[in-house]
């Protein structure tokens, strides 16, 4: 059976930045993935996704530039998840290969927001992946079909940050979700923004530093703020429903 026609151009990381901008060893890199659309079919992503997510990848390599880390946005080949296909998910996957290729064994954290934070959770099982940060994963329903996988997260550390107000997708399915994958991987927690929507926008600057501190700790072993270490130590629903304080980060140690 032919398969489904895809746009000539693969996927493709975007320009370097941080410690590979500057020519510097590349001790870890973090892909952004993006968000996107459950059927976007084979249109191509467009510029505003990419655009959306620079802002958190320029926080990374700042904060992480004395550990040599580096970023990449990662460009879909096309905009949907597109059901079984699982389209962006598998270019995560090739993107991480490609970090692979290109700075050799370091590890890697996959950052996803909506849709780009289901594929980062889906394409974590590859080797080199060490961590995984998700904001506001998309994680549809079940249906009567197989639950999202869990048991390839073993042996990473993965963040999920989520608005309790999010009206694109529900709240209550990505922990769920987590609940599910702290019974295989205790190294999962989970904070809850409260009153913030799907771009959490409303708290970005608490956002932004949950994700440097988890990104930073778990790429370059620096040690967590106690509220992510507790909520990683924290059995459920503690540690999945830990609320993100206002001004996280403002009094912590850089």
């Amino acid at each position: 059976m032919a398969q489904q026609a895809l746009p000539e151009r693969g996927a493709r990381l975007g320009r370097p930045m941080g410690a590979a901008a500057s020519r510097r060893t590349v001790h870890g890199v973090v892909l952004l993935l993006p968000d996107g659309d459950p059927d976007g079919g084979t249109r191509r992503p467009t510029r505003m996704s990419a655009a959306a997510v620079l802002p958190l990848a320029r926080r990374l390599v700042r904060a992480g530039q004395e550990e040599g880390l580096a970023a990449h946005v990662v460009h879909y080949r096309c905009r949907g998840w597109n059901g079984p296909d699982a389209a962006t998910a598998a270019d995560a996957e090739w993107a991480t290969q490609e970090v692979v290729r290109r700075y050799g064994d370091v590890p890697v954290c996959l950052a996803g927001h909506g849709l780009g934070a289901r594929a980062a959770l889906r394409a974590a099982g590859h080797p080199a992946v060490s961590s995984v940060v998700a904001l506001a994963p998309w994680l549809p329903e079940a249906d009567g079909l197989e639950p999202e996988p869990v048991k390839h997260l073993v042996g990473r550390q993965v963040l999920i940050a989520h608005g309790t107000n999010d009206e694109r997708v529900d709240p209550e399915l990505s922990y769920r979700f987590a609940e599910r994958a702290k019974k295989v991987n205790r190294d999962v927690c989970r904070f809850e923004v409260h009153s913030d929507g799907h771009g959490l926008h409303q708290h970005r600057a608490e956002v932004q530093e949950l994700a440097i501190d988890f990104l930073l700790g778990s790429l370059f072993a620096t040690g967590f703020a106690r509220p992510v270490a507790d909520a990683l130590a924290a059995p459920p629903p503690l540690g999945l429903r830990m609320p993100l304080a206002a001004g996280f980060g403002s009094t912590l140690r850089r």
